[in-house]
């Protein structure tokens, strides 16, 4: 049956009941803006409190869906290229944790790259489940972590046989896909799911210039932020799913565990919104996006002193199966300073924000919300930035004392193995008694933290992962040349919390 995508159940439902006169004895408190405070009225609008209405019999209800939420999931469906898709009002996150929750028991293994989001570590919390990591392919030239290699997938399968999943990012952050096609057929020729946290490729299905979205590659969950790049609120993300490895009732269950019972209108009705938008013109929308990309790309790319991340820069590694042109990766090292200083200067000077700055790089989000005048702005600041940093009157003691030399060196020193299955879980880890030891004194020990460097963003130390002295070292790195390392509770490193030994009883 065809779908007529120019619809929008739920938005419109939600408007004619935010338009109707009516004494509202209901939540929230603000009573359809009435009680709202002068100034949250003046920042969002009338009619915005107006629709911030809760699951009234109009509404339909997110757990178990009969109306216009059911309508509004079906045409997602369908858009996206799914056999059913969950409306997610708490964001990827809860959908990864859902996700997790929904193929694995307490004690089973998943696959689960190393630089897979914070969520997914508190899914693996929730679910205890047991994470067997799986390494990134790392590119040395670039200081960017790449996609996951389907040989290292299927030789982790090859040792743990009874994994119950195999989870992976793509795309990256810098806009970098796996190749899920051939992931999934490994993961489906041992009969379990491939999970994709596809948070930052929403947008795929809507142009063939696009890398293939991970449904049209075999996977069997996926979970997209539709607002990372699409037109939805911030917090308002779908799940989609095909094929019959998902319990789907273990899933929606999961779901329940995850999300708010109160989920808002305004974020449900933005999901129903981009839909439409992306069903009806989306195609002509990312044609536009592309192309102001492609001019954003070649023009930072003539300015003396970066290098805009290129398609050719990763066709020689295995494990990139197509990069994602509206997502602009600057490396900035030959400037002489930092991303960071660079977002500094861009940022507080320049009128020019990006998405993610770290040691090297500056990664801009391209999207259908931005303009001509947006490109020729970024492109301006950064021309001023390159000026100044060509100019020694420019140079800061922060920024003097940047190398290009040092810079690039800024990925992993040391050996890591393809996979690896931590010696405790991440939910054994969050529970366990800890106690904080001088960093010295941490070696050897199993780590309380999950400690990531970044660049690039990878985990160095899991929670329940042993302290060595090679990847103490390489975060004391990656920190002296100005980059920083985040989930550390002291982030000197001088101390480290550790999981505390039971001491032995006499």
């Amino acid at each position: 049956m065809m779908l007529d995508q120019t619809q929008t159940p739920f938005l419109s439902a939600l408007q004619i009941c935010a338009q109707r006169p009516q004494a509202a004895f209901y939540t929230p408190g603000h009573k359809r803006g009435q009680g709202a405070p002068a100034r949250l009225r003046d920042l969002l609008g009338e009619a915005a409190l107006r629709a911030d209405l809760p699951e009234l019999t109009e509404l339909d209800n997110l757990f178990a869906p009969e109306g216009a939420i059911l309508q509004a999931q079906a045409l997602a469906a369908a858009a996206f290229g799914a056999e059913q898709t969950y409306f997610l009002a708490n964001g990827s996150t809860c959908g990864l944790e859902a996700a997790i929750l929904a193929v694995c028991n307490p004690g089973d293994k998943i696959l689960v790259p190393r630089n897979a989001h914070r969520s997914v570590v508190a899914g693996l919390v929730l679910a205890g489940a047991r994470p067997v990591f799986v390494e990134p392919e790392y590119a040395p030239d670039l200081g960017l972590a790449l996609g996951l290699p389907a040989g290292t997938v299927a030789e982790a399968l090859a040792h743990h046989p009874d994994a119950r999943a195999v989870l992976v990012v793509s795309p990256t952050y810098h806009g970098m896909t796996s190749d899920l096609e051939a992931i999934a057929a490994i993961a489906h020729r041992h009969s379990i799911p491939l999970l994709v946290d596809e948070a930052h490729g929403p947008h795929f299905a809507f142009h063939p210039d696009l890398p293939a979205p991970a449904l049209h590659q075999g996977a069997d969950l996926v979970v997209q932020s539709t607002h990372k790049v699409l037109s939805a609120l911030s917090q308002a993300s779908m799940l989609h799913v095909q094929g019959n490895r998902i319990d789907r009732d273990r899933l929606q269950a999961a779901l329940q565990l995850t999300q708010s019972t109160s989920p808002n209108s305004l974020l449900l009705a933005s999901l129903d919104a981009a839909r439409y938008q992306m069903a009806t013109e989306g195609k002509a929308l990312l044609s536009n996006t592309l192309a102001l990309a492609q001019t954003l790309r070649e023009q930072l790319a003539m300015l003396p002193g970066l290098r805009v991340i290129a398609p050719q820069d990763v066709a020689a590694y295995a494990s990139v199966r197509d990069l994602d042109l509206t997502r602009t990766t600057v490396d900035v090292a030959a400037l002489g300073i930092t991303g960071l200083e660079a977002d500094e200067i861009l940022n507080d000077t320049l009128g020019v924000t990006v998405e993610l700055p770290e040691l090297r790089h500056l990664t801009l989000v391209v999207s259908l919300g931005n303009t001509t005048a947006d490109g020729d702005h970024c492109i301006e600041g950064f021309r001023q930035l390159v000026a100044r940093c060509g100019s020694a009157s420019l140079a800061s003691p922060t920024i003097a004392a940047s190398s290009p030399d040092i810079l690039p060196s800024s990925g992993p020193t040391f050996p890591s193995p393809p996979f690896t299955l931590p010696p405790l879980s991440p939910r054994e880890a969050f529970f366990a008694p800890t106690v904080t030891l001088p960093a010295a004194e941490a070696l050897g020990h199993l780590s309380a933290e999950t400690l990531s460097a970044y660049p690039p963003g990878i985990p160095t130390v899991m929670a329940g992962e042993e302290i060595t002295a090679a990847a103490l070292a390489h975060l004391a790195t990656v920190a002296q040349q100005g980059g920083y390392v985040t989930g550390a509770s002291d982030p000197t490193l001088h101390t480290l919390k550790v999981i505390r030994t039971p001491t032995p009883q006499g």
